[in-house]
């Protein structure tokens, strides 16, 4: 009986060991990335001799765009032609741009900083679910206000039709992103072991995978300057 409680001992002093570390590398200081030359806000950890970047974060820095497949990730950066031919339609084509649904920087600038507080929120919550951690309600709060207080900033930025448009999304992804939190929480709370302890519980998650498609989505419209919609969103 001594040695089945010594064993159980050392295997729960194991796996809080193996968290600690997991936690310990995702918050440990990492350098800043620098892209061609321009000074970028992501940021670069080193693990094991090993450099690793937040792909979505990656394209977003790149003007690319991320795609996940079922047995791979796509990542597409534009190709800059540093020699452009003559266009006869330059006229045409510059007035579609000057027509086309811009947004404003300052929105742009205010909604990527709301879609990364979401998409931090969303980590958070796949963190508890992935680790068993306990639900705090005073924990998924402090990440809910911290998002509607970006989405409130970028409110008041938006200036044009396009960010007002735009801002529809966000708050639309902010809503399905709160009733999915709400919700894991409460059935986390409740010990509901079939959606918050089962390994393949994110996997399987349908309202999940909307909502890290709209945030996607979002992140390569911003980027990209111009309005866009998208059905995730929606």
């Amino acid at each position: 009986m001594n040695r089945q409680r010594t064993v159980r001992s050392v295997v729960a002093i194991g796996v809080a060991l193996s968290l600690a570390g997991i936690l310990l590398a995702q918050s440990s200081p990492g350098k800043q990335l620098v892209v061609n030359g321009r000074t970028t806000s992501a940021m670069v950890v080193q693990i094991d001799g090993r450099s690793y970047v937040d792909i979505d974060t990656l394209a977003q820095v790149t003007n690319g765009s991320v795609t996940i497949g079922a047995n791979q990730v796509v990542l597409t950066i534009p190709i800059m032609n540093s020699n452009p031919s003559p266009n006869p339609n330059s006229n045409t084509d510059a007035t579609a741009a000057q027509n086309a649904p811009r947004l404003s920087r300052g929105f742009a600038s205010a909604a990527i900083d709301a879609v990364a507080d979401m998409k931090e929120w969303t980590g958070a919550v796949g963190t508890m679910v992935t680790y068993g951690l306990a639900a705090n309600a005073e924990w998924a709060q402090t990440y809910h206000d911290r998002v509607q207080t970006s989405l409130a900033q970028a409110a008041v930025a938006a200036a044009t039709n396009s960010d007002r448009d735009a801002l529809r999304l966000l708050n639309n992804q902010f809503s399905n992103l709160a009733n999915w939190a709400s919700g894991v929480v409460a059935d986390r709370q409740a010990m509901n072991g079939g959606r918050t302890m089962d390994p393949n519980a994110l996997q399987n998650d349908p309202a999940l995978a909307k909502i890290t498609t709209c945030g996607r989505f979002l992140n390569s419209m911003l980027v990209s300057g111009s309005f866009a919609d998208n059905s995730s969103c929606n």
